[in-house]
């Protein structure tokens, strides 16, 4: 599998990943990152299938109908998601990239639509959900700290330590972790009943 984590401006990653034995390819967040995205899929001769959404804010979207008029790609969202996609999907679904296996956890909060993407069930894209030593904020507009903890506590912590996180920012003091550094390292992860959670989300 190749796998390239992108940021050419700001903060937000975008991401190409693609079974080069069958040339098929998509990218996660095409975000601000456009030109190196192309790039990157002409050098390596792929076709884009599709153009996966973590969730529906500008930043992450902004590339989109770009990539789609350039190789045709489908864009891919939840289906709660307001911005503009052709294909919709829900927590448990599995989108095929050629051999590759992306299973899509629905894990809302920082917005009704987010998702994380498990690739190959070694890789875990986060989006805004999770970042490496914090998380996405759920004080704009959709956004709902009890939604989060159980994306959290009930869905991405169940996962095995080993697997690499990849956030949607570079908000952390590395570009990437994993579920088991996450679990012990971040303090947004630690133990807390739902209430605590709340008022430590709601807290300055």
């Amino acid at each position: 599998m190749f796998f390239k984590q992108i940021k050419q401006f700001s903060d937000n990653f975008s991401y190409v990943l693609a079974d080069e034995a069958v040339g098929e390819a998509a990218v996660v967040d095409s975000s601000f990152n456009v030109d190196e995205i192309v790039r990157v899929l002409k050098a390596k001769n792929l076709h884009l299938k599709y153009i996966i959404n973590t969730h529906g804010h500008y930043d992450h979207t902004d590339g989109n109908s770009e990539l789609r008029s350039t190789f045709g790609g489908k864009i891919v969202a939840h289906r709660l998601s307001k911005a503009e996609h052709d294909v919709e999907v829900d927590d448990g679904d599995v989108i095929h990239v050629g051999a590759i296996s992306i299973k899509v956890i629905y894990t809302p909060g920082h917005t009704p639509d987010g998702i994380c993407l498990l690739v190959d069930d070694k890789i875990l894209l986060t989006g805004d959900t999770l970042f490496v030593g914090e998380c996405g904020r759920t004080d704009l507009p959709g956004g709902d700290p009890r939604s989060l903890y159980d994306s959290f506590f009930s869905k991405l912590l169940k996962l095995d330590d080993a697997i690499v996180v990849y956030p949607g920012h570079d908000y952390g003091p590395k570009p990437s972790s994993t579920i088991g550094e996450e679990r012990m390292y971040n303090y947004v992860l630690q133990p807390r009943s739902l209430g605590e959670f709340i008022s430590f989300m709601r807290s300055p």
